[in-house]
C-alpha cells in the first residue's frame, strides 16, 4: 500500500541500540510533546502524567532501576536521547476529573452554567473504580492509549523509539516518587535515533500477522 501514513508505519521498529551522538532537536520535542498532550481518553479523562528524563542527573537516576533485573534496557539510559515514563492516576476522583471541567470551561467547550451537568459521564468512572477506590485498570488502558498516539507521531517526526515495559516498576516508581506524586509507572519510552550499524532490529523486514487473520467486516 502506497500511503504517508503507512509508510511510517512500517518505518518504525523497536530500536535495540542508539547513537549517542544524535539527540533530538527542542523543535521537535515541542511537537511530541503536545502532540501526547492531546492524546484521546475515555471521558477526556486525562489521567496521566508524563516524566521526561533528559538530564544527566536524571538518567543516573534511571540508570540505577535496573540494579536487579531488565539489564538489557540499561543501554538505552544513555544511548537514547531522551526516556519518558508513562505514569496513570491509579485513584481517579471525582475532584480529578472536575479540573478537566474547569479547563473545558476555561476554552469554552462547556458553559459554566453546564458545570453541574457535565459530570454526568463521570458514572463510567465510577463504574471503573473498586471497592477501594482503585481505579487502576482503567487509567492505566487510558494512558496506553497516549503511548500509543506517541509511538506514532514519533514514527511522522522519524524519531526512533523503543517501548520500555521492561522497567523494575517498584524501583522506578520509589526513584521518582517525588516526581510522579502518586501516579504509578508501569512502562517508558525511549526515544532518539538509532545506530546505524548496531541496531540489527533496524535491518530485519517489518512482520505482522496478516490482515484477514485480525480483522472482520461484517
Amino acid at each position: 500500500m502506497d500511503h504517508p501514513i503507512i509508510e511510517d508505519l512500517l518505518w518504525r521498529h523497536a530500536t535495540k541500540k542508539y547513537d549517542l551522538t544524535k539527540k533530538v532537536s527542542q523543535a521537535d520535542l515541542e511537537v511530541l510533546f503536545e502532540a501526547m498532550r492531546l492524546s484521546a481518553s475515555s471521558i477526556n479523562s486525562q489521567p496521566w502524567k508524563f516524566v521526561v528524563i533528559e538530564s544527566s542527573e536524571a538518567k543516573e537516576r534511571m540508570n540505577k532501576i535496573f540494579a536487579h533485573k531488565h539489564q538489557y534496557n540499561q543501554s538505552h539510559v544513555f544511548d537514547s536521547s531522551h526516556i519518558i515514563l508513562f505514569a496513570y492516576n491509579p485513584y481517579y476522583t471525582r475532584d480529578d476529573y472536575a479540573r478537566v471541567v474547569d479547563k473545558g470551561i476555561k476554552d469554552e467547550r462547556i458553559k459554566p452554567d453546564d458545570r453541574e451537568s457535565a459530570f454526568g459521564v463521570f458514572a463510567f468512572a465510577e463504574f471503573n473504580t473498586d471497592k477501594t477506590g482503585n481505579t487502576s485498570c482503567w487509567t492505566k488502558a487510558q494512558t496506553y492509549l497516549a503511548f500509543g498516539n506517541t509511538l506514532h507521531v514519533l514514527a511522522r517526526l522519524r524519531i526512533d523509539s523503543t517501548p520500555l515495559e521492561g522497567i523494575d516498576i517498584d524501583l522506578v516508581n520509589e526513584e521518582f516518587k517525588e516526581e510522579l506524586d502518586g501516579y504509578q509507572c508501569d512502562v517508558a519510552l525511549a526515544i532518539g535515533y538509532h545506530h546505524s550499524e548496531e541496531d540489527h532490529n533496524a535491518k530485519l523486514p517489518k512482520s505482522r500477522l496478516s490482515l484477514d487473520s485480525v480483522l472482520v467486516r461484517i
